[in-house]
């Protein structure tokens, strides 16, 4: 039974864990490697493409500090699920009062909405790279994974992670060939692991490799998709899962580091060592592999690239139905929630290549996960003051020594971002001119605002320590139920359709409001005539389906009930709420139409429609 205050509830506790051995092992594996792909994403590219042919191998140091931080703050996310049974989401809305909860939710959605730009242009890099697609059409293409969202959740979650996992795959085997055939000293390549002194495009870069890597969407999605994990809530059985889900975490976590650096060793290698030093365009480094390597080396470069944006823009849908239905307590259908985000990655991608051609789409990329770094900070801290709570997760608070290490990596990621932002303001401030009043009257403001806000969110949990009785559910809890029947149902609407199931809709009618009640019979006729003439339609379905309607109605007569009929001519849920709402009809009874999935979207789904158009309550007859 799916529970609608449980975070990805369609889902949710639908993987069992209680098997033996290694199986049991393997059924915690999966929630991690969907959130690697984050890890692994366009956007990963674009900055560590930047990175490797600007600076050689000087950066793969950031890289794998922003992978142990991952594995931190992940660990940490999967643990918040695990013992609370709350996303981070969730567990926001109840710790910070709506003022706050209300710009949280937009910061992530603007991270959501730049981590899926860059999956939209790497996916139609890649396809112009593979097969010739111009990048426009590309773009537009990539409209369809919606679909492709729907059909692998309909599966099931085994499904979708097995789906992910070979995307995966195909990743990591066409950059270890990449590998074979570039050729890096690895002698140069272990060097890069000693860090160095950032500043300039350095820090620029190095503030886009960490929000590449260390993704604030992946945070969310990974304290729900531990979830779908059926466990035993016992003690004993809660550690065996964070254990579990840790090395799941540190396992997937790491191929993504692979992948990473495997892309910046390619960049450093192939471009650096060659006097390229600035191919941030991911197009530019598929030419130059051809010119280096000959055609082997970008034929896999962008088959990678194609299952690096698939894979990404599956999960980054999943990350934004969380954020909006923990945040906001908003529920709309899947379909429309991976519309939305893709619209809004789609319409300044299409503008980019419209208004600055296709060659801007490398900077747009490095641009957005600099976008994601800056936003960071919003979940992290969160994130460490609710696993800090000793109150709220008992026995499973985490250790000091855990603690200094999310505080020292949030402190880092703080300053970065904190510097960057001082740094382009400066250069901003340089190069405006006249336009300079700008700055002052809207990136300022907005900036300092951002800075009350994230002091705000450390210092909330500090003031307010005690107040832990506020709902820790989305929806309540539940109302005492007595022996109260005082409600009475007098007025009864029977929605007919004539579809072979009228008898088993009226005779359930009668049972709730017997002889007492007043029944009306409600058809509505959807022909085009009945459309666009309404009650002037004279049709042949229209006088049909009055003829049948008062057949029933001097039926229900002769058995000594009281009854009328309303016809309603065009669309069926405005039209039936109408006339609940005219005739004041207390219950509707109606029939399920039999359809679902991609018919609803073609014949419509009038229950789902007609429920939020009446307060009535309404009985659905099988």
């Amino acid at each position: 039974m799916i529970n609608p205050s449980h975070s990805l509830s369609e889902v949710h506790s639908s993987v069992d864990t209680e098997k033996k051995g290694w199986r049991k092992v393997l059924a915690f594996l999966g929630p991690a490697y969907l959130v690697s792909v984050g890890y692994m994403d366009p956007g990963n590219w674009a900055t560590d493409l930047a990175g490797g042919s600007e600076f050689g191998y000087k950066l793969i140091w950031i890289l794998l500090m922003s992978n142990l931080i991952a594995v931190l703050l992940q660990s940490l996310s999967a643990r918040l699920g695990i013992v609370r049974g709350l996303d981070l989401a969730q567990a926001s809305k109840n710790a910070y009062p709506k003022w706050a909860n209300i710009p949280l939710y937009i910061l992530a959605e603007i991270a959501i909405a730049a981590c899926d730009l860059a999956e939209v242009v790497g996916m139609a890099i890649g396809l112009n790279l593979l097969f010739g697609l111009p990048l426009i059409w590309g773009i537009c293409l990539t409209a369809l994974d919606t679909l492709l969202l729907l059909l692998l959740l309909r599966k099931g979650m085994r499904k979708l992670e097995a789906f992910i996992i070979a995307l995966i795959a195909i990743i990591g085997l066409s950059f270890l060939l990449e590998m074979f055939i570039v050729s890096p000293v690895y002698a140069d390549v272990l060097k890069g692991f000693v860090p160095s002194k950032l500043s300039g495009d350095a820090l620029y870069i190095s503030i886009g490799i960490i929000g590449a890597t260390v993704m604030p969407h992946n945070l969310y999605l990974h304290s729900s998709l531990v979830q779908t994990r059926k466990i035993d809530h016992s003690t004993a059985g809660i550690k065996k899962a964070i254990k579990y889900n840790f090395w799941d975490t540190a396992i997937a976590l790491n191929i993504a580091f692979f992948v990473n650096a495997a892309i910046l060793i390619l960049a450093a290698a192939a471009f650096y060592v060659n006097g390229y030093f600035h191919v941030a365009e991911i197009q530019d480094a598929s030419v130059l592999l051809e010119k280096l390597f000959g055609k082997t080396a970008p034929m896999f470069f962008a088959i990678a690239l194609i299952a690096s944006g698939q894979s990404s823009t599956i999960t980054g849908t999943l990350a934004g139905q969380i954020v909006m239905e923990g945040h906001l307590n908003i529920r709309i259908q899947p379909w429309l929630r991976r519309l939305i985000t893709r619209l809004l990655a789609i319409i300044p991608t299409l503008f980019t290549v419209i208004y600055f051609g296709g060659d801007a789409l490398g900077k747009l990329l490095v641009l957005s996960q600099v976008i994601l770094s800056l936003q960071l900070s919003f979940a992290i801290i969160p994130l460490i003051h609710f696993n800090s709570d000793k109150e709220l997760m008992k026995g499973f608070a985490i250790k000091t020594w855990i603690k200094v290490l999310a505080w020292l990596s949030a402190i880092i990621i703080v300053y970065l971002n904190i510097q960057l932002v001082v740094q382009q303001i400066q250069n901003w401030m340089k190069g405006v001119g006249d336009n300079r009043i700008l700055i002052f009257l809207i990136i300022i403001p907005i900036s300092l605002g951002c800075l009350f806000l994230l002091i705000y969110i450390f210092v909330h949990p500090f003031l307010y320590f005690s107040n832990k009785e506020r709902k820790q559910l989305p929806h309540g809890y539940a109302e005492l139920i007595t022996e109260d029947f005082s409600i009475g149902y007098h007025h009864i609407g029977i929605a007919i359709d004539f579809s072979g199931k009228d008898k088993k809709i009226i005779q359930s009618a009668l049972k709730q409001g017997g002889k007492n009640a007043t029944y009306t019979l409600i058809h509505i006729v959807e022909s085009a005539a009945a459309r666009y003439l309404g009650q002037n339609a004279l049709d042949h379905e229209t006088q049909l389906d009055k003829t049948n309607l008062m057949q029933y109605q001097r039926k229900l007569a002769e058995m000594g009930y009281r009854a009328d009929m309303q016809i309603g001519f065009g669309k069926p849920p405005v039209e039936v709420a109408k006339i609940i709402n005219t005739e004041q009809i207390d219950l509707l009874v109606m029939g399920a139409h039999g359809h679902k999935g991609f018919k609803d979207l073609i014949f419509g789904s009038t229950v789902e429609s007609l429920r939020h158009k009446i307060k009535a309550p309404i009985l659905i007859i099988n």
